[in-house]
């Protein structure tokens, strides 16, 4: 019997190509900026169920590393949930983020070759306006700082209609931090000229 789910809440990403990776404006067909994309997708669920789970207040990490061409798939992934998530909290995000989940995020699975599997650490997530930021001691260290509009005050530079499976409308930043270290996906880069987004996400689905 499938269990009906919906979650909401706010995401944030920093990867290793240079400000604005080529896989948001190619569909993920373009070469990256380094012969391989490192990154990390950071989420704060704050509310939502997955059949009879609560999920408010639950965040996790989802870390991949692909080719230059992110299209060409064999991609490693492995996720990171806050530790103070319950068994069935942990079961459901393991759902969620697989073709069983019947979500957004099951777009990735054909493209995944190697999935590390699911840790649990202790996550800190924080949004200040346009600044976002996670950590994971010694794991993940990120900031993204958004992109100001020149045309509308207080809001930032946005790429609409994509093929992300996050959000198909982003915020562009840029990351002010940028280290992982997590499932042999490494990645140490303190140049602010990387790629950033957040925004904020809503999802739901029938997970078998």
């Amino acid at each position: 019997m499938a269990t009906t789910w919906s979650i909401k809440g706010d995401y944030m990403e920093a990867c290793s190509c240079d400000l604005l990776c080529p896989c948001i404006t190619s569909n993920m067909t373009a070469p990256a900026t380094h012969d391989f994309c490192k990154a990390a997708m950071a989420f704060n669920i704050q509310s939502g169920d997955f059949g009879a789970t609560s999920m408010s207040g639950v965040r996790f990490a989802l870390f991949i590393e692909s080719k230059a061409i992110m299209a060409d798939g064999d991609i490693i992934a492995g996720v990171i949930v806050d530790s103070s998530a319950t068994h069935e909290q942990i079961e459901a995000i393991g759902s969620i983020v697989s073709a069983a989940g019947g979500g957004p995020l099951a777009m990735l699975d054909p493209l995944i070759g190697n999935f590390k599997g699911i840790e649990r650490q202790p996550i800190e997530f924080h949004k200040d306006g346009k600044t976002v930021s996670v950590k994971i001691e010694g794991i993940l260290d990120q900031e993204v700082v958004g992109i100001d509009s020149a045309v509308e005050e207080g809001q930032c530079i946005a790429i609409d209609n994509t093929a992300h499976p996050v959000n198909k409308r982003l915020n562009l930043a840029t990351a002010t931090k940028n280290f992982m270290n997590a499932f042999g996906i490494k990645w140490n880069d303190d140049s602010q000229q990387t790629n950033g987004h957040f925004a904020p996400f809503d999802w739901s689905g029938e997970a078998n």
